[in-house]
């Protein structure tokens, strides 16, 4: 755990209308989560805000996908934490695809659909934009935190062994030059997933939209898919990259945190109606969540948390294909074995949760450099539109995380496999691209 030792981890919530605090202790773990209960039915019954408000509902519907990442939504359920903070009342369910979710956000709950979900960190803002909705209106939508970092993966068929490809993908191009047409598997356009292949190509001298195909494929379907022959690489969210490794059926490239150390991934992510109609139960998922992510990132709760997740109704997936990589054991499938990668998967530690508006501002110009948002697209006014880092800050105090807000909204320049991001210069990075869509 960052900023405090986990001795001095301790939660505070709201205990009255007056806005009186109660503090509770660690537990043996360092945590205050009770690892008593796994059914999300029982916990203790405390006031959720800091500030003593009433919330103004304790129901939610939460979406997510069999992918780790989920397991912040999935530990704060499953340990009642979601309770504990006054939200009785929340739905964690699970969705088929990035499509499905963002339908179900679309319909809302009171439409039969979700509320808010776990979920690739560009899609809030391609939907705020109505470039990815169904009709193609506008749907707000808010980001309030930062499920995770790294964690990801670009695998390839076995096929491709002998090309022992890893952060350089030039090696394709002897592919390409003699007549294959390469495809290429992400989880949905203008996604994290698609934005990693695309810059992994592109930094190799591979143009995305010409020289390979891209299409879209579910997460859980990603091994199933490359065992039938349906893709050559594939770039997806853990467990999968680590269930392809151990079926033989192809090998991992390279982990996304190799092209980008730490960068962002998944967000949580609400209709801004309902945020704007339920502020108080929003910061209490809110306060559930961080608690999740930290616990998730002890050490000694990776084991149980992989064993939770991987259940039936959750991942489907034996644990040990979700708790090695998540220790930061990886397994490339090509005799490399990472025992303790500095760029396994995090969830709170080193900034994880803070939504910062610098890496929302990469999404956005990714997806007009990839044509998904239009070129006289504002960066700075949809990223503050969408991105509600005063929430993130507000439910961090709530549980005496003060020392994990950054002092900056912004982390600063960042290299991706050796381009270099300016945030604060989105059009020189826009230019200096060689590859990207006419």
């Amino acid at each position: 755990m960052s900023n405090l030792s986990r001795r001095k981890f301790i939660i505070t919530a709201g205990a009255t209308a007056a806005g009186t605090l109660l503090v509770h202790g660690c537990s043996s773990n360092g945590s205050n989560v009770d690892n008593s209960s796994s059914t999300g039915g029982t916990t203790p019954s405390v006031a959720p805000v800091a500030n003593g408000s009433k919330l103004e509902t304790t129901k939610a519907k939460l979406g997510f996908i069999a992918l780790t990442d989920s397991a912040p939504l999935i530990i704060a359920y499953e340990k009642g934490l979601f309770k504990k903070y006054g939200m009785t009342d929340v739905e964690v369910v699970k969705q088929t695809s990035w499509a499905a979710t963002r339908d179900n956000l679309e319909l809302g709950s009171e439409g039969g659909g979700i509320d808010g979900a776990h979920i690739l960190s560009p899609m809030p803002y391609l939907m705020t934009a109505g470039a990815i909705t169904k009709t193609k209106q506008p749907l707000p939508m808010y980001i309030l935190a930062r499920l995770n970092t790294n964690g990801q993966g670009i695998s390839v068929s076995n096929k491709y062994k002998e090309l022992n490809l890893g952060k350089d993908s030039s090696p394709l191009k002897q592919l390409i030059t003699g007549g294959k047409k390469l495809t290429c598997a992400v989880t949905f356009p203008g996604g994290t997933h698609d934005l990693w292949m695309r810059s992994w190509l592109s930094a190799g001298g591979i143009d995305p939209e010409k020289d390979v195909e891209i299409i879209v494929i579910p997460p859980p379907q990603m091994v199933a898919s490359m065992k039938s022959g349906k893709m050559d690489a594939f770039c997806v969210g853990e467990p999968w990259n680590g269930k392809l490794v151990q079926e033989q059926i192809g090998y991992t490239a390279l982990v996304t945190g190799e092209m980008w150390k730490d960068h962002p991934e998944k967000a949580l992510s609400m209709r801004s109606d309902w945020v704007d109609k339920n502020p108080q139960a929003a910061t209490a998922i809110l306060m559930a969540v961080q608690e999740a992510q930290i616990w998730c990132d002890q050490a000694e709760n990776k084991d149980e948390m992989s064993k939770i997740i991987s259940t039936g109704k959750y991942l489907k997936v034996d644990a040990t294909a979700i708790s090695d990589r998540s220790k930061g054991k990886i397994d490339y499938g090509t005799g490399r074995i990472e025992a303790a990668s500095p760029v396994a998967m995090k969830f709170w530690e080193n900034n994880t949760s803070f939504p910062y508006k610098s890496h929302d501002a990469w999404f956005i110009a990714e997806n007009i450099r990839w044509g998904q948002l239009p070129a006289d697209t504002d960066i700075k006014k949809l990223v503050d539109k969408v991105n509600r880092e005063d929430l993130w800050k507000e439910a961090a105090k709530a549980i005496n995380q003060t020392a994990a807000i950054p002092t900056s909204d912004s982390r600063g320049v960042e290299d991706i496999l050796g381009v270099k991001f300016d945030p604060a210069d989105t059009d020189a990075y826009l230019k200096s691209l060689t590859i990207k869509k006419a």
